[in-house]
């Protein structure tokens, strides 16, 4: 007997139709879920941008108050003081994360390429983070190829790229360790990129959990006991940022080796 043979409700056509079946309500749970993820980012975009305002508000309000100019504060209000702006701070930079994820998972992120110095960059970021650098006891170096060219990037987002790999690595190093940023140039599929080191000798990362990092809002100590917080956006955010470059980012590290984490810039970003 042929197929064509075979009865409408025989065994073969029931299992055809609750494949088919299956198969529809597989693609009604994935519509639903890709709905469901687009109202997620827009949801994140919409609040950080109304957190934004009144956070920069406080901010604002508690250094005109530091500053003394509605009138004298004694050492004890000062401190005080100095709480709210460095909390504040701290909430607006997680939200400025937040809304970068966000557009970074709505497609949403624009290069605005300008010509650039590497070195100077990270001479700025150390400088911005001189405080925390000295308050740890921690070394910092850095080592630059002589023939980096200047580059043709969008300064903003590897300044992010790169404070945010900084900012991990000084989170991660207990006292008296070391921290470093290197810069090369290499060569991968017959074309030259830049690649960049950021690194330190802090408790570092167990193989299995390096992906993990890399996924939005995970922690690989994501107890509430934990005592690094944050959003868990940064490395998702570095990632997003590397990639509309058009280039890579990986991480090589071992439990209590420290870790090292490298992005590539291709040679279209170089003013060469």
């Amino acid at each position: 007997m042929n197929v064509d043979q075979v009865e409408k409700d025989s065994p073969w056509d029931l299992q055809l139709t609750a494949l088919e079946n299956q198969s529809l309500e597989a693609m009604r749970v994935i519509n639903e879920l890709r709905v469901r993820d687009s109202l997620k980012t827009q949801f994140l975009s919409n609040i950080s941008h109304d957190l934004r305002t009144p956070l920069a508000a406080i901010v604002t309000h508690a250094e005109i108050l530091r500053d003394g100019m509605l009138g004298d504060v004694n050492e004890g209000q000062r401190k005080s003081i100095d709480g709210i702006i460095a909390g504040g701070r701290q909430v607006l930079t997680m939200v400025n994360e937040i809304l970068t994820y966000a557009k970074g998972s709505a497609n949403q992120l624009d290069l605005v390429i300008s010509e650039l110095s590497l070195d100077d960059l990270i001479e700025q970021l150390r400088i911005l983070n001189t405080s925390l650098l000295a308050r740890n006891n921690l070394e910092f170096s850095t080592r630059l190829d002589s023939c980096i060219p200047l580059l043709r990037a969008d300064r903003e987002k590897i300044s992010h790229i790169l404070g945010n790999l900084l900012g991990n690595a000084i989170a991660f190093t207990p006292p008296g360790g070391k921290i470093w940023v290197n810069a090369r140039m290499a060569l991968r599929d017959d074309a030259a990129e830049l690649v960049i080191e950021v690194g330190d000798s802090g408790i570092g990362i167990a193989p299995e959990n390096h992906e993990l990092i890399f996924r939005e809002f995970a922690q690989v100590d994501a107890s509430s006991a934990r005592t690094h917080h944050g959003t868990g956006l940064g490395l998702t955010i570095a990632r997003q940022l590397v990639a509309v470059h058009g280039g890579r980012i990986w991480l090589e590290s071992e439990l209590g080796e420290g870790s090292r984490f490298y992005f590539s810039l291709p040679s279209a970003y170089l003013a060469v």
